[in-house]
């Protein structure tokens, strides 16, 4: 199987190694922290893998899969023969730009080069290295060893046989890729996520409702059609002639209400106060790595209903 190697150890980085490895690959592991990959992340790596196998979503051993992972001292190392390499590191141009100058001194000429950045255009820092039609955004969902959702995003220099080929490497690990027509900030999921998530602060920050309520609305509603459809399939089902027929029926109440929506509403910092007192009551901060497992716990029960 081809070599690939992962750039940066945290959240991101650590769950792509999982991809990788489930899927039969040899994983270099490398983060600029040098004990980080070592005293942290194999074996948070080997607990994620347990979790795996517990919820049905890993037919091999686990210590089979991990032992696919390993550390690597250097980048140069890291991607030295590497068929594909998966870089997560801060979201900071100045860094990703210095990280990129590095990976493409040392990696094969023939080596796809990904970034899975949340939000920065591809064109601001993969397009000053050597061969720069190989690099690319792929942005997953965070865990991506639990999310299958990834977007690919060209440069505006990266090919189509490029981007063609990242996309079927990423359906035979497993992923489910989208691929973008032309760069955006924010790409696609994170466009609809912080929308939501601003007129959600507009909606509490004028009293309308809680933080806790906005999040009821979610699980308690929108999710549980989410969960399976996507908003258009949604809508078209919600009237009897299809997306059309809602649109002709709802259209004017959307346009007027996104009209009133504050996607760019002035929240303060007294209000984001306010809200995290709100949620650190339900969870606490120091609970999080525990809550965070029970999210994935329950994102891999949701896709395996997903499979009915």
């Amino acid at each position: 199987m081809a070599k690939i190697a992962c750039i940066g150890a945290g959240l991101v980085g650590r769950a792509w190694a999982v991809v990788f490895a489930r899927a039969g690959f040899d994983v270099a592991l490398h983060d600029r922290v040098a004990d980080e990959v070592t005293a942290r992340a194999l074996p948070t790596i080997a607990r994620m893998l347990e979790g795996l196998h517990a919820t049905g979503m890993l037919a091999e051993d686990p210590a089979t899969v991990a032992g696919r992972i390993r550390a690597a001292a250097s980048i140069a190392e890291a991607v030295d023969g590497v068929a594909h390499m998966q870089e997560s590191v801060r979201e900071d141009v100045a860094i990703k730009r210095e990280v990129f100058s590095e990976i493409a001194a040392h990696a094969p000429a023939t080596a796809r080069l990904c970034s899975s950045t949340s939000a920065l255009r591809g064109s601001e820092f993969l397009t000053h290295i050597p061969a720069p039609e190989r690099a690319m955004v792929a942005h997953p969902v965070n865990p991506p060893s639990h999310i299958p959702l990834v977007e690919i995003c060209g440069s505006g220099l990266t090919s189509g046989e490029q981007i063609d080929a990242a996309k079927t490497f990423f359906e035979e690990a497993g992923m489910r890729p989208i691929v973008l027509n032309k760069e955006i900030d924010g790409f696609i999921l994170n466009r609809l996520q912080y929308t939501l998530v601003a007129e959600a602060l507009h909606l509490v920050g004028e009293g309308y409702c809680s933080a806790s309520d906005i999040d009821r609305v979610m699980t308690d509603g929108l999710a549980l059609r989410w969960a399976s459809l996507g908003p258009f399939a949604v809508a078209h089902l919600n009237a009897a002639g299809g997306f059309r027929a809602f649109v002709e029926q709802l259209g004017p109440m959307m346009r007027r209400m996104g009209e009133d929506a504050r996607t760019d509403y002035k929240w303060t910092d007294e209000m984001v106060e306010a809200i995290h007192a709100e949620i650190s009551a339900r969870i606490p901060v120091d609970s999080i790595p525990e809550r965070q497992a029970w999210r994935d716990r329950r994102i891999l029960k949701t896709r395996k209903l997903q499979e009915d």
